[in-house]
């Protein structure tokens, strides 16, 4: 069995001020294996962890319950609804009483689980009363026992966990508990293997502070003790008393208590190897062969303590997994590359987006592109609140100076960085396979983050004679309808919408557009002639040999834009000077665009 759906009225930050039992304000859908929660903090993730959390409870028996916090704003009630599906035989007879049947056509019905928990909140005197877990289809629910619900409790390992504390031995250790659980305790022969060695112990102990040679010890020294503590005791008691050592208790549970879990290799090891060591301990809970439970693991945030080389052989390993169904939050955009996108959910604007195919207008091809190039320096538009795509270094470098500058003159009111912005450079064109993870199936539906494309037209102002390898101008008839083309083209090929605009630069490329810049025009002639000393040489004009660089792509874009970046500093304009700058007005429209 696992968890296929969760269903939130007015918890936290998802609600709204109505309350309609047919119409959730938040639906997560959720399937077998791995599903992680990304975004930016703030957007819900924890609330997620928190609401399965309450109605299910931890297989810790941390306490749990309802506080004035968990209603959203000043409503007076919420609501938690989940479904379980796909449960086994062994599973279902633990739920008989509350089992729920759908029939699918000809198929015979299936049977799936649904568990809800609500609570209200008095508006004048603020006092919470919650309901017993129930279960049940539609409205005919049903209070689950409480041997129901220890089928349902998950495993939890909250963020920043203190791993040290949760494997110290100890009455209530956590180590005990999950070991008493595992399917090699359950067995009689274990339990008496244990106490019989116990009992054995406890006779060395009683013979070592009686002074018996039963036990080859040659020494009186433990008797001697045992002496003088009689001896006080009797001077203290009306009857003749005596003091006996041996182990406190003879429980297979208090044996498992004083047991401590460390490493063979690593002296006094940090938090990072000790947290996951316990991630261990737990994923050994969740893997029992004997439970006819279910196996949900809730992790928050996975990368805690975890340097990014160990994030991914965790990340890996949890992968692999298999009969164990794990819900993660994170905030690492070096986790985020490695994990399979469909397992991905993004959380944004108080939804949640999930990036299965059946849900995004990614194809099948461009799963496979996203498998092998959505690396670490790209997964970060799971976490940001505005996105630039661009093809190459050049923009990725100058854009963030550019605006700031656009900000100093008051054309927007926060840069890159203080909008949440990031800059993604897929170098190449190939956009469509990274926009269409915001573009929903459902075209009525689409995921609240500005996205701006920016492109080159990549239409020619020069080209070479094939004969004497030459160049000429094109006419200005000749470039007007090859730019008409291209964009006609490129209008067709990506699919915008509200939250995702195309911004085209118009004059050839990015290079070519800051020279014809009335206001850039003149830094970019001089920081081409500082990197390309000898540019002009060999021809009439600087255009001309800008030119020739372009089509023999042999221009260093990079080092130009990042000298470019640096003496923006030094550019005075006014926001009129900028406004009537033709050339790089897709570059003022698409910063103003995300960064609004």
């Amino acid at each position: 069995m696992y968890l296929s759906e969760i269903k939130l009225w007015n918890f936290r930050k998802y609600g709204r001020n109505d309350f309609d039992i047919n119409v959730p304000h938040l639906v997560v859908p959720f399937h077998q294996g791995m599903n992680v929660l990304v975004g930016e903090n703030d957007s819900g993730k924890t609330a997620i962890i928190d609401a399965v959390k309450l109605v299910l409870k931890t297989q810790s028996y941390e306490w749990l319950r309802v506080t004035d916090d968990d209603f959203y704003n000043e409503s007076d009630r919420l609501r938690i609804e989940l479904l379980f599906e796909d449960l086994t035989d062994d599973e279902a007879k633990n739920f008989i009483e509350w089992l729920c049947y759908k029939k699918q056509g000809n198929q015979p019905a299936v049977i799936y689980l649904r568990v809800v928990f609500e609570a209200r909140r008095n508006p004048k005197t603020k006092k919470i009363t919650t309901t017993d877990i129930r279960a049940g289809e539609g409205s005919a629910l049903y209070l689950l026992t409480s041997e129901a619900r220890e089928y349902l409790k998950v495993t939890y390992l909250k963020p920043l966990r203190d791993a040290e504390n949760e494997l110290m031995p100890g009455k209530y250790s956590r180590l005990s508990n999950i070991l008493l659980a595992h399917e090699v305790f359950t067995k009689e022969e274990t339990h008496e293997n244990f106490i019989n060695h116990l009992q054995e112990f406890n006779l060395f102990v009683d013979n070592f502070f009686s002074g018996n040679d039963e036990m080859q010890i040659s020494d009186t020294e433990g008797a001697a003790i045992k002496e003088q503590l009689d001896e006080y005791l009797q001077s203290f008691c009306f009857n003749d008393e005596k003091a006996r050592f041996s182990m406190s208790e003879t429980t297979l549970k208090s044996i498992l208590g004083k047991l401590q879990l460390s490493l063979e290799k690593t002296q006094n090891p940090g938090l990072g190897t000790l947290n996951r060591l316990y991630m261990a301990a737990e994923l050994l809970n969740l893997q029992r062969k004997n439970w006819d439970g279910v196996k949900l693991g809730l992790i928050e945030e996975l990368e805690a303590h975890l340097h990014p080389q160990a994030q991914l052989k965790v990340i890996e390993k949890l992968q692999r997994l298999k009969d164990v169904q794990l819900i993660l939050t994170t905030h690492s955009p070096n986790l985020a590359s490695k994990i399979n996108l469909k397992n991905i959910i993004l959380c944004a604007n108080n939804t949640c987006y999930p990036m299965g195919h059946e849900f995004t207008k990614l194809s099948a091809d461009n799963y496979c592109f996203l498998q092998t190039f959505l690396d670490v320096t790209k997964a970060n538009l799971f976490f940001a609140k505005g996105l630039i795509f661009v093809e190459g270094w050049s923009e990725q470098v100058f854009l963030p100076s550019f605006a700031k500058l656009l900000k100093k003159l008051g054309m927007i009111k926060k840069d890159i960085t203080q909008a949440g912005v990031s800059i993604i450079n897929i170098q190449s064109i190939g956009f469509f396979n990274y926009t269409h993870i915001f573009q929903r199936k459902n075209n009525n539906e689409s995921i609240p983050i500005p996205i701006a494309v920016i492109t080159d037209s990549d239409v020619k102002y020069y080209e070479k004679d094939k004969d004497t390898a030459e160049i000429r101008i094109k006419t200005d008839i000749e470039i007007e309808q090859a730019l008409s083309e291209k964009m006609t083209k490129l209008t067709k090929k990506y699919d915008t919408n509200n939250n995702i605009r195309l911004f085209v630069t118009k004059e050839w490329t990015f290079e070519y557009a800051l020279y014809k810049s009335t206001v850039f025009g003149n830094l970019f002639e001089e920081t081409v002639k500082k990197v390309h000393p000898r540019i002009t040489s060999d021809s009439s004009s600087f255009e001309e040999a800008l030119a020739q660089k372009l089509l023999s792509d042999s221009l260093n874009k990079r080092k130009i834009a990042y000298l470019l970046a640096l003496g923006l500093d030094n550019v005075f304009c006014s926001e009129n000077e900028l406004k009537s700058d033709a050339a790089i007005q897709n570059f003022i429209e698409a910063v103003q665009f995300v960064c609004k």
